[in-house]
């Protein structure tokens, strides 16, 4: 059994975790007393060495310490946390910009796993696996038909680099296994960069990983050949990742001296991030594009922004989560990840939102009192005014409030559109659409291409008979009306996904229905 070095532990937490066991003597026994100099954290260590010597039943020890560990660090803000070596191999394979694997990307619409890519030079494309593969074991294991969670199916497939992995596909009805050696394999945080007009270019970040710089670096210098003057910067649901990255984007965009963001803590005197003026896109219009996904990084390069008047920041208030992270690993794989300090914009804005009792459930707070739906309705802390550049007015009390904002669009959820979503009607109509048409799917590598494509197979009546016929439900009267308009672009993207377009047909397709960025296109990026 692996074992923990107690003393170490403990003394990293350095928190009172209170009565772990009740020790009840007899008084015919001699009672045992402790020597009385010792600090909180010994106390700790004393019971659990005595729990592990003298207890009557015979003991997990590395159960027990992980437990004390866990219930110390719940005393502290909700983000410090101990992770198991499972769970902190997860987390920093994540945003390292790597793993070991066999270098697929892959769609679960139903109950089996269908490769919508295979990634260029790696594992599975020299195996010979290709495009609309479906998976069905790994090794041994069936994952096909007996509802695998898709993690599940991704821990399987992942594996140390040099090892091997049988993958036994089914092709057009036959049965195929492969034998793939796994290797590094890239992991891309920008989902999709184009053009959306003449001047305007836009790019989706979903992460910041150890390679988000280089990439954004890459996508902006495409974009900039190609004439962009204007950026729109999707940040959405982009829950942060490595600070280094964040501070490297935001340098990108100011000037020389102009503050990006500070860090202090009990323990953490001030430590001040500036610009140091060698950024390439300081005359580029800025529109950044943030909503309640929005986080950790996300929120310092937008609050950079925003402080500095560099941009606009267009959407919802984002997450709220500022915090400075010290990670401490462990000899047996754990870890911890102790909250050290809080991140605050230049204007002095504490970008944490309060630990109050509903933390936990602050989203579903947001959809009942009307935030998503009503700038009125957002909860803004009106005595903590801060300043920007130009002086404007900007607010605390947690997460970046945006310049602009744009609410959730609820008008159009009829009863037809929320039975699709229950059932994934959309998706599981792709994934049909890539069974009928893949032949012609798999040679198209250009969005107008598709878009003639598409235009030219009925799409729409095909998804209906197809939700009438495999889910049991059609559109009311008046309801296809409401939501047609809104769906069928995502129905293009998903079924245009498995084209060589890739994921950058969603957002060609979705884009133009999209409020938020409609709403940025229609506004000056500039600030007055």
């Amino acid at each position: 059994m692996k074992r923990f070095d107690n003393n170490i532990i403990i003394a990293l937490l350095g928190v009172v975790l209170g009565v772990l066991v009740t020790m009840v003597v007899f008084k015919a026994l001699p009672e045992k007393k402790f020597d009385g100099d010792y600090n909180r954290w010994r106390k700790l260590n004393l019971i659990l060495q005595e729990v592990q010597k003298n207890y009557v039943d015979t003991l997990d020890m590395e159960a027990m310490t992980d437990a004390a560990v866990v219930a110390a660090l719940a005393e502290l803000d909700p983000h410090s946390v101990y992770l198991p070596p499972v769970e902190l191999t997860e987390s920093e394979t994540e945003l390292a910009g790597n793993f070991d694997g066999i270098g697929i990307t892959f769609n679960v619409p139903n109950d089996t796993a269908i490769v919508l890519s295979a990634i260029p030079g790696g594992p599975s494309e020299k195996a010979g696996i290709v495009q609309g593969d479906r998976i069905i074991k790994v090794d041994e294991k069936v994952i096909a038909g007996v509802k695998t969670p898709q993690d599940s199916m991704v821990r399987l497939m992942k594996g140390p680099s040099g090892t091997k992995v049988r993958i036994t596909v089914n092709r057009d009805g036959t049965l195929i296994p492969f034998e793939i050696t796994r290797d590094k394999i890239p992991v891309h945080c920008i989902d999709a960069a184009f053009m959306l007009d003449d001047t305007t270019g836009y790019i989706k970040l979903s992460k910041f990983t150890r390679t988000t710089y280089k990439e954004f670096k890459q996508a902006t210098s495409k974009l900039l050949d190609q004439g962009m003057t204007r950026l729109m910067f999707d940040l959405r649901d982009n829950s942060g990742g490595y600070f280094d990255q964040a501070l490297l984007l935001s340098n990108e965009f100011l000037n020389k001296g102009d503050g990006v963001v500070y860090m202090e803590g009990l323990h953490r005197p001030r430590q001040d991030y500036d610009a140091d003026g060698r950024g390439t896109l300081k005359d580029v219009a800025l529109s950044v594009l943030i909503d309640e996904g929005t986080a950790s990084s996300s929120e310092i390069f937008s609050g950079a922004i925003q402080d500095n008047d560099r941009g606009i920041i267009v959407g919802r208030r984002s997450f709220g989560k500022g915090l400075v992270q010290e990670p401490v690993n462990f000899t047996d794989g754990s870890g911890i990840r102790l909250t050290v300090a809080r991140f605050h914009t230049p204007s002095g804005r504490c970008i944490q939102k309060p630990y109050d009792k509903n933390y936990a459930y602050d989203i579903f707070e947001r959809y009942a009192h009307g935030e998503m739906t009503s700038a009125d309705s957002m909860k803004v802390d009106t005595t903590a005014v801060f300043y920007t550049v130009k002086g404007r007015r900007v607010y605390g009390g947690g997460g970046i409030i945006p310049d602009i904002f744009v609410p959730m669009d609820t008008t159009k959820a009829t009863t037809f559109h929320i039975n699709c979503n229950k059932k994934a009607t959309s998706v599981r109509f792709a994934s049909a659409m890539f069974d009928k048409y893949k032949d012609q799917l798999m040679q198209i590598d250009d969005f107008a291409k598709l878009e003639k494509f598409l235009d030219g197979i009925e799409l729409q009546q095909q998804f209906l008979d197809y939700a009438k016929k495999v889910d049991g439900f059609s559109p009311k009267p008046g309801e296809w009306e409401a939501t047609s308009a809104y769906m069928m672009p995502q129905i293009k993207g998903l079924v245009g996904r498995y084209s060589k377009v890739g994921e950058e047909a969603f957002y060609r397709f979705y884009l133009p229905i999209d409020e938020t960025i409609q709403t940025a296109l229609k506004n000056s990026s500039t600030v007055n």
